[in-house]
């Protein structure tokens, strides 16, 4: 096993580098085109994740998996990275990115095992870097997460909860019984992992991520203290790989009554 913390330094300085000279400059810019799963794609993307894979295979020489790869191909490094992989995403919210909502970032998360290790999720139009290395906690640009520690009543907590991907009777539930205070949706699951992690949101709630989605901000959000499950098992980890759901709060206790809510309401 290698220690992930040695190399967050350089990794921290690698996606600042890619984001401002790949990224921002395309920003309000660049066309897009439909990919087959309807989802977007820009130059922005592809020049960002050829960067990545050329400044990580650098820092260490493992495989790079990128959301914009062919899936036989993200298959592949998969089945390669046991000892350790690399996993990206160049845009995360790339919807956002076109439309010019400052809310995308970009994603990269080091796994050995098929575990993350490191995890650095980075905004550039807000300059906040999220980032963690297993057993050394989580920060946003050098300060310990959470950056707060008030733990709300259930009916005043707030949410990010993507309704979209939710199936069976949750979704009616949730519009017409939220045990919440209140919700958000933003559109990039990198950041809202980071916005629980930080205490922005109480809770997170998301019918199914790919593994580029959540590689990084599970741990993140664990370091800083948070909790989290799937929709159908306890062991967050015990999950498919490909497409994985999330329930998750920063705080344990409120942890419990928002999985025991979201369970019962399946």
């Amino acid at each position: 096993m290698i220690a992930p913390e040695r190399y967050l330094p350089a990794v921290c300085q690698l996606v600042r580098e890619v984001a401002h000279r790949e990224i921002m400059p395309r920003f309000l810019t660049t066309d897009y085109a439909k990919k087959i799963d309807g989802s977007l794609l820009t130059e922005a993307d592809i020049a960002a994740q050829n960067a990545l894979i050329e400044g990580l295979s650098r820092i260490i020489p493992f495989p790079v998996l990128g959301e914009e790869m062919t899936k036989e191909e993200q298959q592949r490094l998969w089945q390669a990275g046991g000892s350790g992989l690399w996993c990206i995403d160049p845009i995360d919210g790339t919807t956002n990115f076109i439309h010019g909502l400052p809310y995308f970032a970009t994603s990269i998360a080091l796994l050995q095992n098929g575990k993350t290790v490191l995890g650095v999720i980075y905004n550039p139009v807000t300059d906040e870097l999220f980032a963690a290395a297993k057993g050394h906690g989580a920060t946003l640009n050098g300060k310990s997460l959470p950056l707060k520690k008030h733990v709300p009543r259930m009916s005043d907590a707030i949410a990010g909860v993507e309704i979209k991907w939710l199936a069976g009777k949750l979704p009616a539930r949730l519009m017409s019984v939220s045990p919440y205070g209140s919700q958000r949706n933003m559109g990039a699951s990198t950041l809202d992992w980071c916005y629980t992690a930080a205490g922005r949101f109480d809770l997170y709630l998301h019918g199914g991520q790919k593994l580029w989605d959540y590689a990084a901000g599970n741990l993140i959000l664990e370091e800083a203290g948070g909790c989290m499950s799937t929709l159908t098992e306890d062991n967050f980890w015990c999950d498919q790989v490909w497409t994985r759901s999330v329930v998750a709060a920063l705080n344990p206790d409120l942890f419990a009554v928002w999985k025991k809510w979201v369970w019962a309401n399946r």
